[in-house]
């Protein structure tokens, strides 16, 4: 489990939070972006498990949410092609034996 960026992996190895306009040293992504934090979750409203935190419409890009935290977590790199989905769908029917 490590803190790193959500779009090419470089782990982030400073023991505090990314400032805002934090950029990746390799890839250039926003690092203080919704998709790093704790609180992102694509299931809640707003696609944010915090209730305090104002509505972000581009979740990729970088904000000045001042409930931001880096989460740690194992990088998976990001699909636009939806093979992660069909993936864990996969996963799910070979669990139930469909």
């Amino acid at each position: 489990m490590t803190r790193h960026c959500w779009k090419c992996g470089t782990e982030w190895n400073f023991p505090v939070n990314p400032g805002r306009g934090e950029t990746c040293a390799k890839c250039r992504a926003d690092l203080r972006a919704c998709v790093n934090c704790v609180s992102y979750d694509r299931s809640a409203a707003h696609q944010c498990r915090d209730r305090r935190a104002d509505p972000e419409m581009d979740k990729h890009a970088g904000n000045f949410c001042e409930y931001f935290e880096f989460v740690k977590r194992k990088f998976t790199p990001p699909s636009s092609d939806g093979s992660r989905e069909a993936s864990a769908r996969n996963d799910f029917k070979k669990l139930f034996g469909d």
